[in-house]
C-alpha cells in the first residue's frame, strides 16, 4: 500500500499541484457539505451578487447528505453521493477559488478543464465506508439552507478524513487510468 499523504484545508495552489491521481490522502481542517439543491442556491446567490455562506477560497466541498446523528454522535452515516449531479455547478465554484471536491464517480470534461485551468482536485471518498468517514468528523453544524434538510450546507471539522485523489490538477484521471490498467491485466 502507498503512503497516506496528510493535507490541511484550506488548500493552496501548491498543495493541489502536489497531489497526484491515485494517491491516498488524509484531510484535516474545515470542509463543507453540499449536494445539487444547495449548489443551485449557491450559484443563484453568486448571480445575485451575494456572498456565499461558506469559505470558497481554498475550500473543499463534500458531496453528501448525511443521515441524522444518533444520540452521542457528531453526525450520522455520511457516505459520498454521485458527483456528476454537481457537474453543472462545479466549474463556476472552481473559478471562484474552490480547490477540492469529494464524491464518487467520474466527472464531466468541463469540470476537469476548470480543474486544470484553476488548479483544483477531485477526491473520491470510499462508498460503503460511511461509518468510517463519520468517525473522522469532529464537529458538524448547518450553516446555510436548513430548509433542505439533510442536503443543507454543513460546516464540518474533520481530522484524517480518508480519500483518494481521483482526478488531479493536471487532469490525470483514476477513473480512466484504472480501467486501462484493469483491461491490460
Amino acid at each position: 500500500m502507498s503512503e497516506i499523504k496528510k493535507i490541511k484545508v484550506p488548500l493552496t495552489t501548491e498543495d493541489v499541484k502536489d497531489l497526484k491521481a491515485g494517491e491516498r490522502v488524509s484531510i484535516s481542517g474545515v470542509i463543507y457539505t453540499a449536494r445539487d439543491a444547495a449548489h443551485a442556491k449557491l450559484l443563484k446567490a453568486l448571480a445575485a451578487g451575494e456572498s456565499l455562506p461558506l469559505e470558497i477560497e481554498g475550500g473543499v466541498i463534500y458531496y453528501v447528505g448525511p443521515c441524522p446523528a444518533k444520540e452521542g454522535q457528531v453526525i450520522g452515516s455520511c457516505g459520498p453521493t454521485t458527483s456528476y449531479r454537481m457537474d453543472p455547478f462545479a466549474p463556476t465554484l472552481i473559478t471562484r477559488g474552490l480547490k477540492g471536491m469529494i464524491g464518487k464517480g467520474p466527472r464531466d470534461q468541463k469540470v476537469i478543464k476548470a480543474m486544470k485551468d484553476h488548479s483544483a482536485v477531485y477526491f473520491a471518498a470510499i462508498g460503503g465506508a460511511a461509518a468510517v468517514i463519520a468517525a473522522s468528523i469532529k464537529k458538524a453544524e448547518v450553516v446555510a439552507y436548513p430548509e433542505l434538510g439533510t442536503e443543507a450546507v454543513r460546516r464540518l471539522e474533520v481530522e484524517d478524513f480518508p480519500c483518494i485523489v481521483a482526478i488531479d490538477s493536471e487532469g490525470n484521471n483514476l477513473y480512466e487510468s484504472g480501467v486501462k490498467e484493469y483491461k491490460r491485466v
